[in-house]
């Protein structure tokens, strides 16, 4: 039963849902800090997460620091294209759904891949078929067949980018 409790209790988690009630409470006092940390080990122990599989990769930093400015970049040409779309006085363009594969072979960078993208307007993943590492994507504007392939480009440098920081074994 210790055991249990032992690998459960993580304090890392503890203060940091205790940091987050004293700012929901919005009031430092010991009441809020004991109300936290209360709460705390009651949820870090009634619902256990288990830890996150990293499988030995590392993470190159330079690229991922230049991956953030780029996807930051891509953020707001992203929203502006968006915006343009919706508020144009033209009829809304077509979309289309699409089958792209992925490459990734750890499931933690396939999900970080996903989050990445679906982050970004204009397209959302769908679905995600882990078996055949694949996406299923909804892309907003595929006007053009250059769109749609502008579009799979997109995903390949996204997954270039991911198997270039958290993937690659050369350091």
């Amino acid at each position: 039963m210790l055991t249990g409790v032992k690998n459960r209790m993580r304090p890392a988690s503890v203060a940091w849902l205790t940091f987050m009630w004293v700012l929901l409470m919005g009031e430092v006092s010991w009441g809020n800090v004991a109300a936290g940390l209360a709460l705390g080990v009651v949820i870090v122990l009634a619902l256990p997460l288990p830890r996150v599989p990293r499988s030995g990769n590392r993470i190159h930093w330079p690229r991922l620091i230049a991956f953030v400015g780029i996807w930051l970049w891509d953020l707001i040409v992203a929203s502006a294209k968006v915006a343009w779309l919706s508020l144009r006085p033209q009829p809304q363009p077509k979309n289309a759904i699409l089958r792209v594969p992925m490459r990734v072979s750890n499931e933690l960078v396939f999900y970080l891949a996903t989050c990445a993208y679906n982050l970004q307007p204009g397209g959302t993943v769908t679905d995600i078929d882990l078996a055949n590492r694949e996406w299923t994507i909804h892309v907003l504007d595929a006007s053009t067949p250059a769109d749609i392939e502008r579009e799979i480009a997109n995903v390949a440098t996204l997954e270039r980018q991911m198997i270039g920081i958290f993937e690659s074994r050369s350091k």
